[in-house]
């Protein structure tokens, strides 16, 4: 294949990609009302949300049909991108690409869980009850709240790519065992500093929901790479 038949090929993929993320978006979009029952179901009974801006409601609405359009979609649009590459792999290496994805996949959607399920909720619960007098009342917009729940979900969804990350350096030779064993308390401290980062609420309890699977995922990394290693 020339050049340009390569690009006409990435364009038909681009195009499905594109195609397949607007049908998830406009499906998410219509059903406004399911929509948000997921995006509020974390929310306690006693938080009442408020919107101060006159189109910020629809725009909320449209960014988070956007990316739970794509978080639906995600998969696939993986597959997509590994269609138009993997002609161009050895059999060994479209295996490792094909673990590796579906590896980080499921792995982003456990982080994304824990969080919607789990922490998200404590998290959430701890500081729209906080007051630092009962002179201030709590006035907790849509916008924050949405805000919140996606920049969580997101980054908890990436901390828990760590196995997959571990296992490619080990494939690629530079990632060993011995030192993450090595290293292994001073990794723990690291996990407590990101677990507080992703959990401003500053009770023990609620660290250590993040903390606890985080250091879980480590101790499974060193397994993994040990694994690869031999």
């Amino acid at each position: 294949m020339t050049f340009w038949d390569h690009l006409d090929v990435l364009r038909r993929h681009i195009w499905r990609m594109l195609l397949a993320a607007l049908v998830a978006m406009v499906a998410c979009f219509c059903f406004k009302e399911t929509l948000f029952a997921v995006v509020l179901y974390p929310k306690p009974d006693f938080l009442n949300l408020i919107n101060v801006d006159i189109a910020q409601q629809f725009l909320i609405h449209m960014r988070v049909a956007l990316l739970a359009g794509l978080l639906l979609t995600a998969p696939y649009l993986i597959y997509e991108l590994f269609a138009f590459v993997a002609p161009g792999l050895y059999a060994a290496e479209r295996r490792v690409v094909v673990r590796a994805l579906l590896g980080a996949c499921l792995l982003f959607y456990c982080g994304v869980a824990l969080n919607y399920f789990i922490i998200f909720p404590f998290t959430v619960r701890f500081l729209g009850s906080y007051q630092v007098s009962g002179e201030v009342q709590n006035l907790i917009s849509l916008t924050s709240y949405v805000d919140l729940l996606m920049v969580m979900s997101f980054v908890l969804g990436v901390v828990f790519e760590l196995p997959v990350l571990c296992w490619l350096l080990a494939k690629m030779g530079i990632l060993k065992p011995q030192f993450m064993s090595r290293y292994r308390r001073h990794a723990i401290v690291v996990i407590v500093i990101v677990g507080a980062i992703i959990t401003p609420t500053g009770d023990p309890f609620t660290l250590s929901l993040v903390s606890v699977p985080i250091y879980l995922l480590y101790e499974l990394s060193i397994l993994i790479v040990k694994k690869t290693a031999k």
